[in-house]
């Protein structure tokens, strides 16, 4: 029997106009957690759907070995067959199902037809128990939240009795907390003799799980280390991703703040859109410089993405209440438009649900919140329009083929400079950026840091929200600290440590 449950084989995958794998050969030993890295584009994802059937046997060249047998797979189903399970980053449970019908959706045993619901649920208990979730399996997923319905896509994995489990960004949009559980559960399926393939952006997690780890770069196999035998840092990762050396994960800050306060919001209240007497955010203060970065720290669920959309239109909440003022005089915004208009711009954290339109080109997401600038009388100028979406796709370096080519066949990381062209067009003075690097690579993360570098050099200011501390502390002029719908602290750049944000996230008291 051979050491390795899978090998893949001068694997070439082509979509038109782009080559997303380029011979790529790729081994994985049975019991190990082997992570896959690479900047966003270097064919990770497409890899792993190939593996998993989600991309059909006639779609590609080359040959795939799994326990040493040739697959010849056409659908996901019959991976799953040689129980082979993929886990997508953008969950794919029915949100208006229970867990347990979640957990055996597309596989559930019936006697003469007809299905046992109460065996059922009693079954899913075993697998939730497993993966450390502990919920009454009648519960309807949609009403958990991100990390806890993660556990279900992994106890419906385990419900097939799956031999090779891939996950693609597992803990993409979880907190610290729920990233450790979810890492501590896959070292566990590691003991029971589960092999996992994790794709990962988070080289912190991938040090400290991985056995085996291969790198990927423009759809090619650029190197394989083994972590138990060969001193690997995450240097070495990143020079091996990026193909240069990346002595400075943050670009160098030169930022002249001026003292003039272009945003200032005062006493600041945001209730839940559902529960009207519920204020999500509290009694809120805070203000913004010209030509600096200001970033809001704290835990997932603090209300900081709450906070920013409420101030963008009222585009969260059932109602607000407080002051809002630009360059010193209230405003009063009713629609995200009247915040446009008014010079600020929101890019949000679900670039997917929130920030594009995944059917239209890369050309008309970049100019769909500046019709009003590249029309007259009400006509669109289409050669402005796409002069406009050239220079930014020249000017934030976005890979893609063409401008016409549509938006979902792009990389996370490409998507992320789509939604910021966006916003660059409409020429706002203040941007709000909600976790801008998100589920993308290091490089592609730098890139966006020079971005955002170079907007406060121009005088325009950046309210930045992010769940890194250290991305907050590399970036940020000044952080204000948020946790429980309440600001619990500010620190300058220079006194920023996690260890602070830490203290002051979980002290208790009302708002600064």
């Amino acid at each position: 029997m051979s050491d390795y449950i899978l090998e893949v084989d001068n694997l070439t995958k082509t979509f038109p106009g782009v080559t997303a794998l380029d011979n790529v050969n790729f081994k994985v030993k049975r019991g190990e957690i082997h992570c896959l890295c690479g900047e966003n584009g270097a064919g990770k994802s497409t890899l792993m759907k190939v593996v998993s059937g989600v991309l059909p046997h006639d779609s590609y060249e080359g040959k795939i070995l799994l326990k040493g047998k040739e697959t010849n797979y056409k659908t996901v189903k019959d991976s799953e067959t040689d129980r082979v399970a993929i886990i997508h980053q953008e969950l794919a449970l029915s949100p208006y199902l229970s867990i347990y019908e979640n957990i055996f959706l597309g596989h559930i045993k019936t006697k003469l037809g007809i299905i046992n619901w109460n065996n059922l649920i009693i079954e899913s208990r075993k697998f939730l128990e497993k993966v450390g979730l502990n919920e009454n399996p009648e519960t309807i997923v949609s009403k958990m939240g991100v990390g806890k319905q993660q556990l279900v896509e992994i106890a419906r994995a385990l419900s097939k009795d799956v031999e090779l489990l891939i996950l693609d960004e597992p803990t993409s949009s979880l907190n610290d907390v729920e990233s450790e559980q979810l890492l501590k559960l896959i070292l566990e399926l590691k003991e029971e003799g589960i092999t996992c393939i994790m794709i990962s952006h988070k080289l912190n997690e991938i040090m400290e799980i991985a056995d085996s780890i291969t790198v990927l770069r423009d759809g090619k196999t650029i190197v394989s280390y083994n972590t138990k035998k060969e001193n690997v840092t995450e240097d070495i990762i990143i020079q091996g991703m990026v193909g240069r050396d990346m002595t400075h994960r943050y670009p160098e800050k030169n930022h002249k703040v001026e003292d003039k306060i272009v945003m200032e919001v005062e006493n600041w209240y945001v209730y839940h859109p559902e529960y009207p007497d519920y204020a999500v955010v509290e009694n809120a203060s805070f203000y913004v410089k010209k030509g600096e970065i200001l970033a809001f720290c704290g835990p997932m669920g603090a209300g900081r993405t709450e906070l920013m959309m409420s101030l963008f239109g009222k585009a969260y909440g059932s109602h607000c209440k407080g002051k809002l003022k630009l360059n010193g005089d209230e405003v009063h915004f009713h629609t995200p438009k009247d915040a446009i208009e008014r010079g600020l711009g929101y890019v949000s954290e679900d670039r997917k649900e929130l920030g594009l339109i995944l059917i239209q080109t890369v050309k008309d997401n970049i100019s769909n919140s500046s019709l009003k600038l590249l029309s007259r009388f009400g006509v669109i100028n289409n050669h402005k329009e796409y002069m406009e979406a050239l220079k930014y796709k020249k000017a934030l370096n976005i890979r893609t083929p063409s401008i016409e080519q549509i938006i979902n066949n792009l990389s996370g990381g490409n998507q992320q400079k789509v939604v910021l062209s966006r916003c660059l067009l409409a020429d706002p003075e203040i941007f709000i950026v909600d976790e801008p690097t998100r589920g993308i690579d290091v490089g592609a993360k730098y890139e966006i840091y020079c971005i955002l570098n170079d907007l406060v050099k121009n005088g325009k200011s950046v309210i930045m929200i992010s769940s890194e501390m250290p991305e907050a502390i590399g970036m940020a002029d000044r952080i204000y600290v948020m946790n429980e719908g309440i600001i619990k602290g500010e620190l300058s750049a220079a006194e920023a440590t996690q260890e602070k944000i830490m203290t002051i996230a979980l002290q208790k008291g009302e708002n600064i």
